[in-house]
C-alpha cells in the first residue's frame, strides 16, 4: 500500500521533531543521530580506525648499513 517515503512524509517528519525538540536541540539530536547510525555501520562492517594499511618506507628513504674497510 505505502511502498514509498516521499517529500511530504519526510517534511512531515522534519516538521514534528521542530515541535517537540525545538530549535536549539534540534541540530544536537541531528549530530548524535549521525554519530550512532556510523557507529553502528562501523560495528557492523568490523571497521576501526587502526585499520588503515600501514605505510611502508620507500626504497630511497630506508637507511643504508655503512661498513669501513679495515685493511
Amino acid at each position: 500500500m505505502f511502498s514509498q517515503i516521499g517529500p511530504m512524509e519526510i517534511g512531515l517528519v522534519l516538521v514534528i521533531a521542530l515541535l517537540v525538540l525545538g530549535p536549539k536541540r534540534l541540530p544536537e539530536a541531528g549530530r548524535s543521530l549521525g554519530k550512532g547510525l556510523r557507529e553502528f555501520k562501523d560495528s557492523v562492517t568490523h571497521a576501526t580506525k587502526d585499520d588503515a594499511p600501514e605505510l611502508t618506507p620507500a626504497a630511497s628513504e630506508v637507511p643504508v648499513a655503512r661498513t669501513t674497510d679495515r685493511t
